[in-house]
């Protein structure tokens, strides 16, 4: 059986095999595919299993090169969907993941896209993580009809088939149960996937994530409770909010452990341990991720009246996981600092692209508020309006 390390690098080449890779193939720079060593700052914690043994991981330059653009990325489109709130390009509700991309980078890198995600309404950089565009997620964002969910969802109702995610939840905790319904289904199936339900520490006090671990348990489902723990519940700390903060270890019954979530090859290993766990039918999982957001709970929160500005700046400049993944490809894989500034460049125009292309995009037209209510829907089907004389459709016609 490989080990950890062995997985991956054998991971790292089938992602590169099958075109997955954020690379060019052709470049100035030759990679090396020789192991990198990085060692982990904080100590792993367990409950009710061994977890990984090693203290740190190995990687290769090609991955790191993937696993950073792809979290500047995040960081860019985050950073651009704050100034088009604040010009009211995007209105409504609007939560923001800039901090928390090595949690959702680090998932990435140890799975596939059989596998399925949902989280909660912070959902962004899931949605690009699961290999949909940056321009998608600005036109819904926008309320685009090009954007992912034709302009009908918003900030909080991402949503990709095509990479079985399944979307973003506005109700807090309720992305629970679908989670672990979605691990039923793979193992209906059998098709050895895991399904990933990701929630915050405000949502792991609600009552259906219990329920939805206790059905998870007893049926021994493919699932990974994955508690996002950025230490506020909205404007709640943890402490003031959890009579036990240790997330990692509400399964009870099922084991779990706590990863340093703004380190992403941290969150890799943690992954690939727990992801093996479900894939040999031992059932659930809880990984909590220790991280932290920059912005407030939401754009209407300033996120400075619960905690001082020092405290933010203070996990800036100490633990930010982008910055930390920077430094490793200089200090570690050996690239010099022109090179970075040449991928940060090409980055920030194709997120400048994407954005200009969803600016042009068209709001859907009126009629659009009469489709997608159910799939393959009747043409003729009655929809009553709020005036009934505004209603569409044929009385007598049904779904079918």
């Amino acid at each position: 059986r490989p080990t950890l390390a062995e997985r991956s690098r054998m991971l790292a080449a089938a992602r590169l095999a099958s075109g997955r890779s954020f690379l060019a193939s052709a470049t100035r720079r030759q990679l090396s595919s020789a192991p990198i060593r990085i060692d982990f700052e904080k100590e792993l914690l367990t409950y009710e299993c061994d977890g990984p043994p090693e203290k740190f991981v190995e990687t290769t330059k090609e991955e790191l090169v993937d696993i950073w653009k792809l979290m500047y990325k995040m960081r860019r489109m985050e950073l651009t969907a704050d100034q088009l709130y604040k010009n009211k390009q995007i209105r409504g509700f609007c939560h923001l993941y800039d901090g928390q991309e090595a949690v959702c980078a680090g998932m990435e890198a140890a799975i596939t896209r059989k596998d399925s995600v949902i989280t909660s309404y912070r959902d962004h950089c899931q949605q690009i993580a699961r290999g949909d565009e940056v321009q998608s997620v600005f036109a819904e964002l926008m309320g685009k009809e090009t954007g992912c969910a034709k302009g009908k969802g918003g900030s909080m109702h991402m949503y990709f088939a095509e990479g079985n995610f399944f979307g973003g939840n506005g109700i807090v905790g309720a992305q629970a149960p679908l989670g672990a319904g979605l691990a039923f289904a793979h193992k209906y199936k059998g098709d050895g996937s895991v399904a990933f339900t990701l929630y915050g520490d405000g949502a792991a006090n609600q009552g259906q994530l219990f329920e939805a671990m206790n059905m998870a348990a007893l049926w021994k489902l493919p699932v990974i409770f994955v508690c996002e723990n950025n230490q506020y519940g909205m404007g709640t700390s943890t402490k003031r909010g959890a009579a036990k903060q240790e997330f990692y270890k509400r399964g009870q019954y099922i084991p779990g452990m706590a990863v340093d979530g703004m380190h992403v090859l941290h969150v890799r290993q943690a992954v690939q341990y727990a992801a093996q766990h479900c894939r040999d039918g031992k059932g659930p999982f809880v990984l909590e991720c220790d991280t932290y957001r920059y912005h407030g709970h939401s754009m209407s929160d300033p996120g400075i009246t619960y905690r001082d500005r020092t405290e933010v700046s203070g996990i800036r400049e100490k633990r930010d996981p982008v910055n930390k993944a920077r430094g490793w490809l200089i200090e570690k894989a050996g690239m010099e600092e022109a090179e970075i500034k040449a991928m940060e460049s090409a980055i920030r125009k194709e997120v400048e692209a994407a954005l200009s292309k969803a600016k042009e995009a068209k709001v859907p037209d009126d009629s659009a508020l009469w489709t997608d209510m159910y799939r393959d829907q009747n043409p003729k089907l009655f929809i009553r309006g709020c005036d009934a004389t505004q209603s569409v459709g044929v009385y007598t016609e049904t779904v079918a």
